[in-house]
């Protein structure tokens, strides 16, 4: 990723990376709230798969962040950058695709497959011990 020299506090700074341009106060806070807890999921409030990974993390002993976008006053923008940082389009404003999006340690895991299957190959449990989330 290249950074331009300007000081965070202007929002009319962009970071730019190979997947476009983001404006930086929404990735400043998305990192922010990716990193409030060990594991953190970006959700929709209506969402089933959002609810079922919770209920994994929860399932395991871990107790997730979570953060309805759609109860979120920068829900649109900020799911927007969830998925140009997936790689994915972002489709309309009212679009959720792509959700839940799961960061642990502060780190993007991914979406609900990613998780699913990091948690069927037995990659999931020493994520979450080195955030910190479980202590086995």
């Amino acid at each position: 990723m290249q950074y331009k020299t300007e000081t965070r506090s202007s929002l009319s700074f962009n970071k730019v990376n190979n997947m476009g341009v983001f404006p930086l106060d929404t990735l400043v806070r998305v990192e922010s709230m990716a990193s409030e807890n060990a594991v953190v999921i970006f959700s929709v409030s209506t969402c089933c798969m959002c609810h079922a990974v919770s209920g994994l993390f929860r399932g395991m002993g871990v107790s997730p962040g979570v953060h309805e976008l759609d109860l979120h006053p920068y829900g649109v923008e900020i799911n927007r950058a969830l998925l140009r940082l997936l790689g994915r389009s972002s489709g309309t404003s009212t679009s959720r695709g792509g959700l839940p999006v799961v960061f642990i340690g502060g780190k993007m895991v991914g979406s609900m497959e990613r998780v699913m299957a990091s948690h069927i190959n037995g990659s999931l449990v020493p994520l979450l011990k080195d955030a910190g989330a479980l202590c086995l």
